[in-house]
């Protein structure tokens, strides 16, 4: 049962990473944001792997084809994710903005089936439909009858781009002969070390502003670097021992810290509906894991 506590020390920090990256983003561009996340997060990785081998030797991972395909195509598709989700931030507040991009597990879940084997029985389908009606109660702005098209494209978008990321990292991980966490860090350090020499160089050519603001707000930039650290870890931990739907839909009692984050840090209130929203999230997630 070890990868329901990884689940859970992410989901915690990745409420707290989605806190800071909401924050970061009232300051800093969309591009800014996202390399936040990886930034400073490398250095931390290495060490953690570092003092896996010193607790547990085990031996160097075999590089390979299969390995390089799924962490580029993960730690691309990530960098996508996470733009799309500092935009949600911006179009909407943070608790909304992150509870959309829980469809994450909705669609880990119709992915995992349609292509990686997975099978979900008539309770779990329901999950996921219960977890659809959510995101569009979610995405809605005053009443119901206003849905927000934007939003709701957005959500899906986003949600959609953590699954696939999800589900790269845990092919990318079953390549490797290692123990699980061992196989988790070497994906994370691969990861993150890739997304933070692409974005960067990006951003360097492109929108050096963009870059020198994190260092003007690097108290805040290393916090969002810290918490993905961690919370990574924990997902990818996760993801080594479990198939990825099974992860993300218990992982959806990060809707809990979101709302009381949200509320007692960032000072946002929530409408009701918005609040009933993110509890259906926690109920489809709920109805997935039992099946």
């Amino acid at each position: 049962m070890t990868w329901i506590a990884f689940t859970i020390l992410a989901a915690f920090m990745q409420a707290w990473r989605n806190a800071f990256q909401a924050e970061l983003g009232k300051s800093v561009a969309v591009l800014g944001v996202t390399l936040a996340r990886f930034l400073w997060a490398s250095p931390i990785a290495a060490l953690y792997l570092v003092v896996l081998y010193q607790f547990q030797p085990a031996p160097l991972p075999t590089p390979s084809w299969e390995l390089a395909k799924f962490v580029c195509g993960a730690a691309m598709m990530q960098i996508i994710a996470t733009a799309l989700m500092v935009k949600l931030f911006k179009l909407n507040n943070y608790a909304v903005g992150a509870g959309l991009a829980k469809s994450e597990a909705i669609a880990a879940a119709i992915l995992g089936v349609c292509f990686f084997g997975t099978r979900l029985s008539a309770l779990g389908w329901l999950g996921v439909l219960v977890g659809g009606v959510a995101v569009f109660l979610l995405s809605s702005k005053g009443k119901l009858q206003g849905l927000s098209i934007t939003t709701v494209v957005l959500g899906i978008l986003c949600g959609t781009s953590f699954a696939i990321t999800s589900l790269w990292v845990r092919e990318a991980s079953l390549t490797l002969l290692l123990p699980h966490t061992h196989r988790a860090a070497w994906v994370l350090l691969s990861v993150l070390c890739l997304q933070t020499i692409v974005l960067s160089g990006y951003l360097i050519a492109v929108d050096l502003p963009t870059f020198q603001g994190l260092f003007r707000h690097w108290k805040l930039a290393l916090a969002v670097s810290v918490s993905s650290c961690i919370g990574s870890t924990g997902w990818f931990s996760a993801m080594a021992l479990q198939n990825v739907p099974y992860v993300k839909t218990l992982g959806q009692i990060e809707v809990f810290f979101m709302l009381a984050i949200g509320t007692w840090w960032l000072k946002q209130k929530p409408a009701r509906k918005d609040g009933l929203g993110l509890i259906l999230i926690a109920i489809a997630a709920i109805l997935v894991l039992c099946a």
